[in-house]
């Protein structure tokens, strides 16, 4: 959900050229499944185009290309920072910590509320915007 609201702003904004946005699981656990269809639902209902997407797993080498890593949730981050031998260069951020909360993303799979998780996502990727924003 988060790569194809956060592709959705930054083609609205006119910036799509000065981005490189992608999506990674950071287990192995829906390695090769595509976007779940409750997410599929919730982006078709608000417009926003859904990207197609194959879960791939995050590497060592995701680190060392992007500049930023984004997680949805405090288990993301952990397993994120294991991936990347600690984050050393200091790329992995929680995507509500844009929007001004240390909070994890609601998480549709054990609830199944792909409107909370939509909220929480739309907020952070907000958030993520405005602040590369003031990179560019």
């Amino acid at each position: 959900m988060a790569e194809s609201v956060m592709t959705y702003l930054v083609e609205k904004e006119g910036l799509a050229d000065k981005f490189y946005i992608n999506s990674a699981a950071t287990s192995r656990e829906e390695i090769g499944n595509g976007v779940h269809h409750g997410t599929v639902a919730k982006l078709k209902k608000e417009g926003i185009p859904v990207i197609p997407h194959r879960a791939v797993q995050m590497t060592l080498n995701d680190y060392e290309e992007y500049d930023y890593l984004i997680g949805m949730d405090t288990e993301n981050i952990r397993n994120m920072q294991r991936i990347s031998d600690g984050d050393p260069d200091e790329k992995i951020y929680k995507l509500l910590t844009f929007a001004g909360s240390g909070l994890d993303v609601a998480d549709p799979w054990y609830t199944g509320d792909f409107e909370a998780t939509y909220r929480d996502v739309l907020a952070g990727c907000k958030g993520l915007l405005e602040c590369l924003k003031e990179e560019l």
